[in-house]
């Protein structure tokens, strides 16, 4: 196997998001001056910290909306970490492949039902809303799970639509809820069951994926006896 060189920030996953390679520049600059006592763990940690503040920042901005842009600096605190840990394994040659998987994929849950609580108490009337929310997104890293061990695509964009491009979605309208109240929660509730219907389709495809992947290894193995 080709061993990882020191200084890259490639990894396995595939990625298709409008803003890919705007971010790579990005990231790749952050991981050139991050300090040396900073690890990838307190990367992922800083992640969920972030979802945190923006729970909180909707909580508080039941009664005024101003505390929304809180919100939006959480957003930035959750990119930071959750786009740098796994870059900066690799740009210092240290990933753990599967480990820093199964963390991910534990602190984007986690990180999920943070921001649907905080979507939950926002919505006053509309609390439904964050459970779709949680269900659709929910949805989205199952179907990638599944794509990972039938495809070997570990692929964690919805078509052109990234993690870091949902981020910057989300915090306009909650910019635009500050002036214009309850955009914000048709906002979610339209995102949510679009997601769900691109999940729909994206699971048929994988499920068009295993038939043929079972049709493949019978082949394989009838040839084999």
């Amino acid at each position: 196997m080709k061993k990882q060189k020191a200084g890259s920030i490639k990894s396995s996953r595939k990625r298709k998001n409008i803003l890919k390679e705007s971010e790579f520049k990005v990231i790749a600059y952050l991981c050139r001056i991050m300090p040396s006592w900073v690890n990838p763990d307190m990367l992922t940690t800083t992640g969920i910290a972030g979802s945190a503040v923006i729970a909180i920042g909707l909580w508080l901005g039941i009664d005024n909306p101003y505390w929304l842009l809180l919100s939006v600096v959480g957003f930035a605190i959750q990119w930071f970490g959750d786009s740098l840990d796994g870059r900066l394994a690799y740009y210092r040659n240290i990933p753990r492949k599967w480990y820093g998987w199964a963390l991910d994929l534990n602190a984007d849950w986690i990180s999920t039902c943070i921001i649907g609580l905080g979507f939950y108490f926002y919505f006053p009337d509309w609390k439904v809303v964050a459970f779709l929310f949680v269900i659709a997104y929910g949805g989205s890293m199952i179907l990638a799970l599944m794509r990972y061990k039938i495809a070997d695509k570990y692929i964690i964009d919805t078509h052109l639509v990234g993690p870091t491009e949902l981020r910057i979605i989300i915090s306009i309208f909650l910019l635009a809820e500050i002036l214009f109240a309850g955009v914000l929660w048709k906002f979610a509730l339209v995102g949510s069951i679009l997601l769900m219907a691109i999940n729909f389709c994206d699971s048929l495809q994988i499920f068009k994926l295993g038939d043929e992947r079972d049709l493949t290894e019978k082949a394989l193995k009838t040839n084999a006896q």
